[in-house]
């Protein structure tokens, strides 16, 4: 099946500088729901944004009155989710963006990786208002990272 080419020019982002830069989501199969207020996007979903490339199986869209512009959660799913800005690439099973906190949240099995070096987790949270990032672990686990000096 040829993927169905989509482009939504959502303003995915609240952040003003990110908001004026539109969104490119291809996927296999693309679902509108009005009623639910929902784009569901499945099969080999990649989205990209000049700031930060989405890959991920399934990317579940909901928006609120002001339509597809109005984005309230981002959430990519499926189990083998990646997001590669320039200088970073991480992996998880799931990840949520909420505009509305400006918080993003990587979870299961996360792998962040820069020139600097690697930290394993099970959960990311990255506070896009304030530049903190946290890295917490589960179930007994600790977070690692291996580090490499300059």
């Amino acid at each position: 099946m040829k993927p169905i080419r989509s482009i939504f020019v959502l303003l995915l982002m609240s952040l003003p500088v990110l908001a004026q830069n539109p969104v490119e989501i291809t996927s296999d199969k693309t679902v509108m729901n009005d009623d639910k207020r929902e784009v569901i996007f499945t099969g080999d979903v990649v989205v990209v944004h000049p700031t930060v490339t989405v890959w991920a199986p399934e990317v579940i869209a909901t928006y609120g009155e002001g339509g597809t512009s109005d984005i309230e959660t981002f959430v990519a799913t499926g189990g083998n989710v990646r997001l590669k800005t320039k200088d970073q690439d991480a992996t998880g099973e799931h990840a949520v963006y909420t505009p509305g906190d400006q918080l993003l949240r990587l979870t299961g099995n996360v792998v962040v990786t820069n020139a600097s070096g690697t930290v394993n987790a099970t959960e990311l949270v990255v506070n896009l208002a304030t530049s903190v990032s946290t890295f917490t672990s589960g179930g007994g686990g600790r977070v690692t990272g291996v580090f490499t000096s300059q």
